[in-house]
C-alpha cells in the first residue's frame, strides 16, 4: 500500500475515532463510508440493519465472499489523552472498531484496482458489541444473516485488532476460536422488614443473592468437566435501600463463556435451576434472564490454508501464529456458523503504551496496523474466489 493511501486512512480512523458511535446509532460512521465507497465509485446498499451498509465489488463470472468490518464503539469514557480522542462524552473506540471500518474501506480502494473474477461483498456491519436498541436483542451480524445477504457466500473473512500483538504479527485458532458468550441478570425478590426489630418477617434478598453467587461456583468446578473450558462471572450486585431494613430486591449480572456450545448450554440450565430452587427453598421470587447470547466463532481449516499466500507474503510464515482460543465473544459468530470463515487477531501494540488492553479507557492501538490490516482483507478475499472457483 503506498503512502498516499496509507496517510489517508488514518485521517479517516481519526476522524471515525472521534465521533464514536454506540451500536445501531452509528449514522456519521456509517455516512462516512458511503462518502467513501461513493469516492471510489463502488456500488452499496445501506440502512441494512439500520446502519449497516454492503458494497459489492464483481468482475466477470465466479464464486462469491464477503469481508466483514464493525462500526460500533463503547459506552465508557476515554481517557488516552490522544489528540482526536473521543468527542463524545462516554463514548469511546475502545475495542478498535474504527481500524476495523478504516480497514474495510482501505481493502475496498485495494480492490477497486485488482483483478479478480467473482463477487466480494464487503460487510459494514453494526452492533457488534451486543444488541443495543434492537428490539429483539439481535446483533448486527445476526441480522445481515437473517436478512440473507450470505445466502450467495462461500466463504467469509474477519479480523480484529490486538493491542498486545505487535504490528506485523497475525494470530489464530482452527475450530472454535472465540467464546460462546452470554450476558444475563437475576433478580431475587424478597420482603422488606425491620432489619433490627422483626428481621424474622423478611425474606432477604442480600442473603439469597449471596448464597447464589457462593453456590454457583460449583457449576464450573463440580459440574464441568475438567477439559472442558468455562467461565461464569458475576460482575455486578445491586440492591438494599437502608441499613435498618431487610432488603426486599437484588439485582445480579454477570457473563458465561464456553467454547463447547453444549459445555455453555449447560452452564445456563444450572444456573437458572440453581435460581429457580433457591427461590423455592427460601419462598422467594428469583427472575433469570439471558438478554444477549452468542455460540463461537468456528474458524475453518479449509479457509485457513486457502489463506496462505496473503498471510505468508504480507506477514511472513514465521508471524501467523497459532494460538489457544480466546474466551471473548464476536458476533462474526453468526457468519461462520452460515458460511465457512476465518477470524484472526490482528497485532496493533502501541509501544508507548503501558500494555493496556481492549475495552480499557486507556488502550491506544497502533495506526501501523491499518495497512497490514486492509492490504489482508483485500489479498484474502482475491485468494478465496481463486480457491473456492
Amino acid at each position: 500500500m503506498d503512502a498516499q493511501l496509507t496517510d489517508r486512512l488514518i485521517d479517516i480512523r481519526r476522524q471515525i475515532h472521534a465521533q464514536p458511535e454506540l451500536g445501531y446509532e452509528e449514522q456519521h460512521t456509517s455516512s462516512l463510508v458511503k462518502q467513501e465507497l461513493d469516492l471510489l465509485g463502488i456500488d452499496y446498499i445501506s440502512n441494512i440493519a439500520g446502519t449497516g451498509v454492503i458494497a459489492s465489488l464483481t468482475r466477470g463470472n465466479g464464486p462469491c465472499v464477503a469481508i466483514r468490518a464493525d462500526m460500533d464503539a463503547l459506552p465508557m469514557q476515554e481517557e488516552t489523552g490522544l489528540p482526536f480522542a473521543s468527542k463524545v462524552n462516554g463514548k469511546m473506540h475502545a475495542c478498535g472498531h474504527d481500524l476495523h471500518t478504516t480497514m474495510l474501506i482501505g481493502a475496498a480502494a485495494l480492490l477497486k484496482q485488482t483483478d479478480f473474477q467473482g463477487t466480494i461483498k464487503l460487510l459494514f456491519q453494526p452492533s457488534e458489541e451486543g444488541p443495543g436498541t434492537d428490539p429483539e436483542k439481535k446483533s448486527g451480524a445476526r441480522r445481515f444473516v437473517e436478512a440473507g445477504h450470505l445466502d450467495d457466500v462461500q466463504a467469509a473473512l474477519g479480523l480484529h485488532v490486538d493491542p498486545s500483538l505487535p504490528v506485523g504479527q497475525i494470530s489464530y485458532a482452527i475450530g472454535p476460536a472465540l467464546a460462546c458468550t452470554g450476558f444475563f441478570t437475576i433478580e431475587v425478590k424478597g420482603r422488606a422488614a425491620h432489619a433490627g426489630a422483626s428481621p424474622q418477617l423478611g425474606i432477604d434478598a442480600v442473603v439469597i443473592a449471596s448464597q447464589l453467587i457462593q453456590t454457583a461456583q460449583t457449576i464450573i468446578s463440580r459440574h464441568t468437566p475438567p477439559m472442558e473450558t468455562a467461565v461464569l462471572s458475576f460482575t455486578k450486585i445491586n440492591g438494599g435501600v437502608a441499613p435498618n431494613v431487610i432488603a426486599d430486591r437484588v439485582v445480579l449480572e454477570g457473563t458465561i463463556r464456553a467454547l463447547n456450545l453444549d459445555v455453555y448450554e449447560e452452564v445456563i440450565d444450572r444456573l437458572r435451576k440453581l435460581g429457580e430452587g433457591l427461590g423455592l427453598i427460601n419462598q422467594a421470587e428469583i427472575i433469570f434472564d439471558l438478554y444477549f447470547s452468542i455460540p463461537s466463532v468456528l474458524n475453518n481449516d479449509k479457509v485457513h490454508s486457502k489463506l496462505q499466500g496473503s498471510l505468508n507474503g504480507i506477514f511472513g510464515q514465521q508471524n501467523a501464529l497459532e494460538k489457544i482460543p480466546l474466551l471473548a465473544g464476536e458476533d462474526f459468530c453468526y457468519y461462520s456458523r452460515k458460511v465457512p470463515s476465518m477470524f484472526y487477531l490482528l497485532g496493533a501494540q502501541d509501544p508507548t503504551s503501558p500494555g493496556y488492553y481492549l475495552h480499557h479507557p486507556k488502550v491506544i492501538f497502533n495506526e501501523q496496523c491499518i495497512p497490514l490490516g486492509a492490504s489482508f482483507l483485500a489479498k484474502g478475499a482475491v485468494e478465496l474466489l481463486d480457491g473456492f472457483r
